[in-house]
């Protein structure tokens, strides 16, 4: 019962006690709509919001597929936005690993603005964009390179480094493209 209907049944029935409203600290009405807020996104409660320092990054990085050492398909371009949400939910996820080991939100791969020591540039220091890949608390867990990830933790990637979901036997190789002319990051 709403509180004006407890008040107005309190003023017509005095003998009535009213009854004690529990506190909502939860997010409710508008703010609970706003994906701004990070909390909901096409109507589903989000995993993770973006930290202050995501980036767009400046080299085009991929990710090639393999499965029982064959690739598949073409290269996913995973330089386009600033994250990139793995999972199984068609709705909100970025890259589909529709592996029934994998959670509707899994991990995501997040570039971030970080500095770096660099003799050469002023103050010793300079600013780079990043990947990293954070498990969202997923029930089989994201694998670095055979080991797995600690949940909820964001963990540097580079060129080279293998990606796997839950119990899939797929892997994910992370190259950039300027691996051809000797550079990595």
């Amino acid at each position: 019962m709403g509180a004006l209907c407890v008040l107005w049944r309190w003023m017509l029935e005095p003998d009535a006690a009213p009854a004690k409203l529990k506190a909502n600290f939860g997010l409710t009405g508008i703010l609970n709509e706003d994906a701004a807020t990070g909390s909901t996104f096409k109507g589903r409660e989000m995993k993770f919001t973006e930290p202050p320092d995501a980036s767009m990054p400046s080299l085009r990085w991929r990710l090639h597929v393999f499965k029982d050492g064959e690739q598949l398909d073409k290269p996913l371009h995973v330089s386009r936005q600033s994250a990139f949400l793995f999972g199984k939910d068609p709705v909100v996820t970025d890259v589909l690993t529709a592996h029934p080991t994998c959670s509707r939100q899994h991990a995501v791969l997040q570039y971030r603005m970080v500095e770096v020591e660099d003799a050469t540039a002023a103050g010793g220091v300079r600013r780079v964009v990043k990947p990293y890949i954070m498990d969202l608390a997923s029930t089989n867990g994201t694998w670095l390179n055979g080991e797995r990830v600690d949940d909820r933790r964001y963990i540097e990637l580079r060129a080279m480094d293998t990606l796997r979901f839950g119990e899939s036997t797929r892997e994910y190789v992370l190259l950039h493209d300027q691996l051809a002319g000797g550079g990595t990051s």
